[in-house]
């Protein structure tokens, strides 16, 4: 008897099978567009939204000026970050057939403030990010090491963090 596996890690084995056979067989499919839309609530707190999900809410910490009632940009950053990296490990894990028991991201980023306080001209952003994955699998250790490999040269908001790309920021 054959038994045919439809989910690992919790992933739709089927779905991801048919979008990558989508895209093989029209391969403009692949070219997709996303989007968020930040509405300013007063203060240092905002919220984004995308597509029709709940908003997320963003804040500063006390110590610059917020109410701290929500992470701030930058350490939203190092969560979506963390968030690509982890839908990188249970998806390329989903299709190399390893089952993950539990995995966590721990992220760090060095920012100097001077710029954005507006004290010194240069460099506004992170000057190193470090991420730290630990997983907890039956795997060996050379699967893992592949699959590790594999996640970080393919994870979308890696590559962008990693690349400069053009940012425009136009007032309407």
């Amino acid at each position: 008897m054959t038994t045919t596996i439809n989910r690992l890690n919790s992933v739709d084995i089927a779905a991801v099978g048919d979008l990558v056979s989508a895209i093989q067989t029209e391969p403009t499919k692949a070219q997709t567009v996303w989007s968020s839309t930040v509405d300013w609530k007063g203060g240092f707190r905002s919220e984004s939204r995308s597509r029709d999900f709940e908003p997320v809410p963003s804040d500063e910490p006390r110590a610059l000026g917020g109410e701290d009632t929500a992470a701030n940009p930058v350490e939203q950053l190092l969560g979506a970050l963390g968030n690509c990296l982890a839908v990188g490990y249970s998806a390329n894990a989903t299709v190399a057939g390893i089952e993950l028991n539990s995995l966590r991201i721990k992220l760090e980023g060095d920012l100097d403030l001077h710029t954005f306080l507006g004290l010194t001209e240069g460099h506004a952003g992170f000057d190193t990010i470090n991420a730290t994955v630990s997983i907890e699998s039956d795997a060996t250790e050379d699967q893992l090491a592949a699959l590790h490999e594999q996640v970080v040269s393919t994870s979308p908001v890696g590559h962008t963090l990693k690349r400069s790309i053009p940012v425009t920021v136009q007032l309407a």
